[in-house]
């Protein structure tokens, strides 16, 4: 089935990623599913954190996929074809620069509009399922000063149509989804293209203690390759590696 079809619609749930995961148990949906809610009370985001939405106003979703044959050492692709999705539409809407941030978070400028949690069912070496939960602030006003974040709304001064962005969304996931489809190389490039902070020193922490690196790009495990003042350069995975908060 097409990125999109169908589209189950609830008006409140735990989490979309929770409920479209126990409907891919069910045998209730298959690839292309998407998971929509008006709002969550418990939105999931990185680290055990939660994701804060308003309801009614923004976009809180998840989208089913089953790809054919994607080794589990690939799966960051998955993260890619979301977050280049997501920067796509988000673009399309804002003056403001868009770019990724490593590993799954889209900001404009230097604040947060959107967040992508991913969780992959894996059977041997293989992707059998994946459930792709993305948030975007839409419509939201405002937000507490610790989260460094913005919306649609916020960019534009206009309130931006939720369903438009919703049907814009899964179209431009198909797209990526085709490029992943015909190897990747297309989608990797983009990527790194798009990475916030690339070629430029930013203040990361390693292993619970500050560093000052440089990103250059990320490896096809999603792993961000960094190079030191010393001109050294490594490559580290998130549980080692992250930005500083800000």
């Amino acid at each position: 089935m097409a990125i999109g079809h169908p589209v189950i619609s609830f008006d409140t749930v735990e989490s979309t990623n929770k409920t479209a995961a126990e409907l891919l148990r069910l045998s209730k949906v298959q690839h292309g599913a998407v998971i929509v809610a008006r709002a969550q009370t418990a939105g999931e985001g990185q680290r055990g954190r939660t994701w804060v939405s308003e309801p009614g106003a923004d976009l809180t979703l998840s989208v089913v996929l089953e790809p054919e044959r994607l080794r589990a050492v690939d799966q960051f692709e998955l993260s890619k074809v979301a977050a280049l999705a997501v920067a796509e539409v988000v673009r399309q809407r804002v003056s403001g620069e868009v770019r990724i941030k490593w590993p799954n978070d889209v900001l404009v400028g230097r604040n947060k509009v959107s967040g992508i949690l991913i969780k992959n069912e894996l059977v041997g070496e293989w992707v059998q399922s994946s459930v792709v939960g993305i948030g975007i602030n839409v419509n939201s006003a405002g937000f507490p000063d610790e989260l460094v974040a913005t919306s649609l709304l916020l960019e534009t001064g206009g309130v931006v149509p939720v369903d438009g962005l919703r049907q814009d969304l899964c179209a431009a996931l198909a797209r990526y989804w085709a490029l992943l489809e015909r190897g990747g190389a297309d989608l990797a490039e983009a990527y790194t293209a798009q990475l916030w902070m690339r070629g430029r020193w930013a203040d990361m922490v390693l292993d619970a203690r500050p560093v000052t690196v440089r990103p250059l790009d990320v490896d096809g495990s999603g792993r961000l390759l960094v190079e030191d003042p010393d001109g050294r350069v490594a490559v580290y995975g998130l549980d080692r590696l992250r930005f500083a908060p800000r």
